[in-house]
Formats: C-alpha cells, structure tokens, sequence
C-alpha cells in the first residue's frame, strides 16, 4: 500500500494543478524518511527556480550533484524516484487536496509535540517552555486555506459581481416553499424539519430527495434510524406512485419495468447509508463523503441527514458534564459546518419537545433537548398535524426561521401528503385558507371553513404549556 508521503512526491511531479496548490504549504520536516525529504527538497528548489514541474531526468541531474548524500543515499533516492509513475487519469483533485492538508497537520503537530518534550527535557539550549504554546499553536493553525478576508474597498469589483451573480438553488418542487426560499436552498446552509413522531420528517427528506434526483441532481441520504432498505422502499414508493403495500406485491418483472421507467433519463445518482443510532458524526460524513469521492466518483449536491438527535458530536462526549443545549448546539454546528465545507445544503430533522407534543401549534421555543439548534440553522419549518387535518390528508408548514426570506410571508400554509405512497403536494392557492388568523378575516376566507379562520378551524386551543427546554 502506497503511503501519503510516497502520493505526494508523485504527484508533486506528475500534477502540475496539485504542486502549484501545496508547495507553499509543504515542509521538508514533514517528510522523516531521508530519502523522502532530499527528493521534496529537490523538487520544491526545482519549483521555486524554473517555476515549472521537472522531469526525472532533472532531479536527477541535481542529486547527482549533491555534496550533502553518500552514494547508498543516492542509490535508495533513485530508486525511490525511479518508482515514482506518472498514472493515466489524476487522482480525484478534492479529495487529494484535503488529504494533503490532513497530512501537513498530522505532522506539524507531531514535531511539536515532540520539540515540546525536547524542551521539557532541558535538551533545547535556545528555547524555554515559555515557547512551547506557541510551538503547538503555529503547529494546530496548518491551514491550506490562503484567504485572509475581505478588503471591503480594494475588492469592491468582486463585491459588484456577487450582488448580481445568480445564486445556485436546488429547488423544491413544492411551490410554496419555492416561495418562501426563494427558489430553493442554497450551498453551505443547515436546513431543519421539526415535527412530533409520526408526522412526516422522514417522509419529506424522502420526498424531497426522490425530488433531487428527479432533477439529475447527486444525493446523499445517511439514515442513522431506518435501515437503507426502508428509506429505498419509501423513495421507491414515492417514485412509481404507488403504496408501499402494493409495492411489496409487485412481482419483478412490472417492478424492474416501473422503475426503469420512472429514472429513466436520470444522470444523477442517489445514495443511501446507514449508521447505527447514536454511533456517528460529521466526521464519519467526511470520510464517507472521501470515500465515495475516491471509489465512485460520487460528489454530492445536496445531504440528508435523518436526523440531527440521533447524531452524536465529534467535539464533545456526551454524560453528566454536558448540557443538552451544548451538545445538540454543537452537533448542529458540525453539521452546518460540513455544509460549508462541502459546499452543499443539509437538512436534517429534530423532534419537538414535551410542550409541542402537548400543542397542536408550536415554534422555536419547543424544539427538542436544545434551543441552541434553531440559533445554528439558516432555514427551520414545522410539520403540524391534527385530526382535522388527518382527515383532509393535508399537513401544516409553518416557517419559524429563514434567512432566505421574511416568515412573515406566507409564514403558514399547508401540503397535501399521501402516507401511503410517501408523497407531498401542493394545495391549490385558493384552497390554502391558510393565512393566520391576524392576517385575514373570516369574510374574506370565505366557504370553505365556513367562516372560520384557519387556526379556528384547525387548530384546538393550546394546552397549558410547560417548558423543559434550556437556553
């Protein structure tokens, strides 16, 4: 198995892309092998002087007239060149980019620590522990990162370009939330569902990813609840229309040919992973995300993730000494962070707490374990479901946090949803009867609540609240 060291010397040579972006980042100390870090030396010289890749035959050339190698040195060098191969398609250039940076980290706080201890030992004669912070702090700051902020007047033609550039949506096909996002969510953004058990999170991720592929777009689901087949069986049900207990029925052949009909001319890719309850975070998503990237030249655009309580926190352990709100705020804080740094939207979903499970209408306040999650996310809508409601096969959306829009503008208003077949629907506008009782009058809602208000008619006064949610 090739080492990192030994993909890095290769494609130093081999990707000229690659070298430009990491030679200025790279130090010979990171390589502790001598015939690694004479070779990277070689090469980082033959950049810096020509400022173009050089071949074998240079290198070479220039150890040959090295002073500082014995001649065994020289040998196991040209040996080691000698196997360095130019491959016939490049390595995927995210993913060995981020690698390469994981390795410049790895090692720059590994000689730190150990400069560190030679320090503690009395063995450095120019440094005292006094230096030692700052040893390690240089050492954990290793960032491939070159942006150093905005300079608000000398990048002013950048800013002009972002105010009219068009913004990359991945759109709903659900009208009224078109509406509301205006055309659908944007990259590097936490998108929240929160509803009671049963309501309809699981469905609308479902719903809304058999949507994205519909669009060609690439997705990914991670269940850490259901098992990969019953999340496939709900986007298989959404997709041919029909219910899951006729599909169970379906023999091969009408199943095969339903289904090839329907993703038929499809370009995108949907995939679904599972991890077991409570046993995965962001981190495990990067690896997940790195390994696609590499063995399926998969890169998705958008992530679903079913769903955030379930998760657990790669920076902070779970027990006695955490609060809810730290730890579920922090999961969401790496969950948006992923988005940022894969340059996708998330959603996700969280449950209401005792309080909303004892309303019929809810908002932030009743978000389960921690009021720290609506504080992270860009986008939070609840699915509110009643008896009346159930009975019309209708939900209610009602918009509790949105930064790609006012929630004063149609803050409520209600989906058509088919449980059966995993489906939702838009409810015709002049069906929707759906403004809040303080935006409209019962005059102008006309026959079909019987002069009532939406909330009169479908909303049962609110039981006595009680709060367990912590800020």
């Amino acid at each position: 198995m090739k080492s990192i060291e030994f993909v890095v010397l290769e494609n130093l040579i081999y990707n000229d892309e690659y070298s430009r972006r990491v030679v200025p980042f790279l130090k010979s100390e990171y390589f502790h092998n001598k015939q690694e870090k004479v070779l990277f030396e070689s090469i980082r010289d033959f950049v810096s002087q020509y400022n173009s890749l050089p071949t074998k035959e240079a290198i070479s050339i220039n150890l040959d007239k090295s002073k500082s190698i014995t001649e065994d040195e020289y040998k196991s060098i040209s040996d080691l060149l000698d196997s360095l191969e130019k491959k016939e398609s490049l390595p995927d250039q995210e993913w060995l980019l981020k690698e390469t940076e994981n390795f410049c980290k790895d090692k720059a706080v590994y000689n730190a620590i150990m400069e560190s201890i030679h320090i503690i030992d009395g063995k450095s004669a120019s440094k005292t522990e006094n230096a030692i912070p700052h040893i390690l702090s240089e050492a954990l700051s290793v960032s491939f990162d070159t942006h150093i902020g905005h300079d608000y007047i000398e990048d002013s033609d950048e800013r002009f370009e972002f105010y009219h550039r068009v913004e990359q949506k991945v759109p709903f096909d659900l009208d009224f939330l078109n509406t509301i996002t205006g055309g659908g969510t944007t990259p590097k953004t936490l998108n929240i569902i929160m509803a009671g058990t049963g309501v309809g999170k699981s469905l609308f991720m479902c719903h809304h990813a058999a949507s994205c592929l519909s669009q060609n777009l690439n997705v990914l689901y991670i269940t850490c609840e259901m098992a990969e087949e019953r999340i496939a069986e709900r986007i298989d049900a959404n997709l041919m229309d029909i219910s899951m207990d006729d599909l169970k029925d379906l023999p091969k052949q009408i199943y095969d040919s339903k289904l090839n009909t329907k993703t038929a001319g499809i370009t995108g890719k949907l995939i679904i992973k599972e991890y077991p309850t409570a046993t995965a975070n962001a981190n495990h998503f990067r690896i997940l995300l790195d390994e696609l990237s590499l063995k399926k030249k998969f890169k998705p655009d958008i992530i679903f993730i079913d769903y955030l309580n379930i998760c657990t926190s790669s920076r902070l352990k779970q027990g006695s000494n955490v609060n809810s709100y730290s730890y579920i705020k922090s999961i969401a804080e790496e969950l948006r962070g992923l988005a940022v740094e894969r340059n996708v939207p998330v959603f996700s979903a969280t449950q209401v707490n005792r309080t909303g499970y004892a309303s019929s209408d809810f908002g932030l306040e009743d978000t389960s374990e921690s009021f720290g999650l609506p504080a992270t996310a860009d986008f939070m809508f609840a699915l509110i479901s009643t008896e009346e409601l159930d009975e019309h096969n209708q939900v209610l959306v009602k918009q509790l946090k949105n930064r790609y829009n006012d929630t004063a503008i149609n803050r409520k208003f209600l989906l058509e949803i088919n449980r059966a077949k995993m489906k939702l629907s838009d409810v015709k506008k002049e069906d929707q009867n759906l403004i809040e009782s303080n935006q409209t009058n019962k005059e102008e809602l006309g026959s079909g609540f019987n002069g009532k208000s939406f909330d009169e008619k479908f909303m049962v006064p609110n039981k006595e609240k009680f709060t367990d949610w912590r800020i």
